[in-house]
């Protein structure tokens, strides 16, 4: 199954990542960065950031809960001393359900996080701070 899914957005969580472990279907998430929002500081834009009106459908409506993952990503990216694309790939890894992100890669570092990605076991305590802040999104389509 290729879905969306990412740290800000988990709601395939409740219904889709269970059938999919349960029938032994491989999930290969898209955007698992949240169209970079989880690689910067909230209040850094991008070009893209500013034009994707995808982005603002996905996001607007949360966006407090938002900030708060995505500053928790941050904060386990500084203890580690790593960048927070690495962090945001690893948790996603180590859902039992995800056979492959799909990146998006477009500059040479982005391949160099996603495979240090690979071999980061966050621990337990990372993984509950990363999920804690997390609220259900409306559907935005």
């Amino acid at each position: 199954m290729q879905n969306h899914y990412s740290l800000l957005y988990r709601e395939e969580e409740r219904e889709m990542m269970p059938l999919c472990a349960a029938e032994g279907i491989g999930v290969i998430p898209w955007s698992p960065l949240a169209r970079g929002r989880l690689t910067r500081d909230w209040e850094e834009s991008s070009s893209r950031s500013e034009t994707d009106l995808v982005t603002k459908r996905l996001y607007t409506k949360t966006a407090d809960a938002d900030r708060s993952v995505v500053e928790r990503v941050a904060e386990v990216a500084r203890k580690r001393g790593l960048p927070r694309a690495q962090v945001a790939l690893a948790w996603l890894l180590q859902k039992p359900v995800v056979t492959a992100p799909i990146i998006g890669a477009s500059k040479p570092h982005h391949l160099d996080d996603a495979v240090a990605a690979l071999a980061l076991q966050l621990t337990a305590d990372e993984i509950t701070a990363l999920e804690e802040p997390y609220v259900p999104h409306p559907i935005q389509w």
